[in-house]
């Protein structure tokens, strides 16, 4: 585990780090050149954003979830049978299904977020399991191994479809185009409410708690309450993503609940820098880039992407961004 930076942000600005950000996302699309490049930055915002809300859970709490894509799929299923069964629209039914994974999030945590170690672990992966076991079976409510159509995004009653094409304050932008403001809107909020809970008295508190349990516990901190605050509210995040990775796909499969989704996201939070915010977003853009460029070497493709993986986490076992702030502040000392 890494060693928690337990100074809080009140003490530095989060100001450049969110212009940085902000920089980043509006200069990424001067690098697409096609929608293939679109789709993938995409799904690299939305992948971030789960990130982040697991980071808070993992890499401050120290809580491990390994069941978190079954809270993804959740929001990304809700969203889909509210608009197609039940007539709404997509943003209450995100809102909706929000709210829902959010009691699950509650009802689920207030039992197994009183184990730890290895049998929170075990706990957790059980719920992604089960998760994937439902959507699997209920092919007659989730369409099962074959998948579920979902309705298109639509704003202020205009649908946002990845094919048309609008006219947006005089210009012409494509469907992908407009996705990618969403989608890199919906990180920045993300992050941007992340700084502010790592912030306030509840990252305080998950400071103390990663710190050790049972000094936080002498220390007067309800460490149940934190810890399934933080569970509810990772939970959320990843509900909110894969209800916008619905719309946008137009197309859900139970894959996206399997136990392989759950280790790609504890992976990125792991890679980019457990307690880093902007790591973990550096974290789900690598794990997504890297295949495409391992793409040529066919049979080979995985061996070479899982050695990328073990030689980063041996020379940096921090993860990235923690790893390469220190060397920075070694040398400027």
């Amino acid at each position: 585990m890494t060693t928690l930076n337990t100074q809080s942000l009140s003490t530095r600005s989060k100001i450049p780090g969110l212009a940085g950000l902000l920089l980043v996302l509006a200069v990424a699309p001067l690098l697409a050149a096609n929608d293939f490049h679109y789709d993938l930055m995409i799904k690299i915002c939305l992948t971030a954003m789960v990130a982040v809300g697991l980071n808070l859970l993992v890499g401050y709490a120290g809580q491990v979830s390994l069941g978190h894509a079954a809270f993804y799929a959740g929001g990304a299923y809700a969203s889909a049978l509210l608009t197609q069964n039940y007539e709404f629209t997509p943003l209450p039914a995100m809102l909706t299904a929000a709210v829902a994974v959010g009691v699950l999030a509650w009802l689920v945590g207030r039992p197994i977020l009183h184990l730890k170690g290895h049998y929170l672990s075990m706990a957790t992966l059980g719920l992604g399991v089960i998760a994937a076991i439902v959507i699997n079976n209920e092919d007659q409510i989730t369409g099962g191994p074959d998948g579920l159509p979902v309705a298109p995004l639509s704003v202020f009653g205009h649908e946002l479809s990845v094919f048309g094409s609008y006219d947006w304050f005089g210009i012409t932008v494509t469907g992908t185009q407009l996705w990618y403001l969403l989608a890199a809107g919906g990180l920045f909020l993300a992050v941007w409410l992340a700084l502010n809970l790592i912030d306030s008295p509840l990252g305080r508190a998950l400071r103390a708690l990663h710190g050790s349990e049972i000094a936080a516990q002498v220390a007067g901190v309800d460490t149940a309450k934190y810890k399934l605050r933080v569970f509810v509210i990772s939970a959320i995040y990843a509900s909110v993503a894969g209800s916008l990775y619905a719309h946008y796909s137009g197309f859900i499969t139970p894959d996206i609940a399997s136990f392989g989704h759950s280790i790609e996201l504890i992976t990125i939070v792991v890679l980019g820098g457990m307690a880093s915010t902007y790591g973990v977003i550096l974290g789900a853009a690598i794990l997504l880039l890297i295949p495409q460029f391992l793409t040529g070497f066919q049979e080979l493709e995985m061996v070479l992407f899982g050695a990328i993986l073990m030689a980063v986490m041996i020379f940096m076992p921090r993860g990235l961004v923690p790893t390469i702030a220190r060397r920075f502040q070694k040398e400027a000392a």
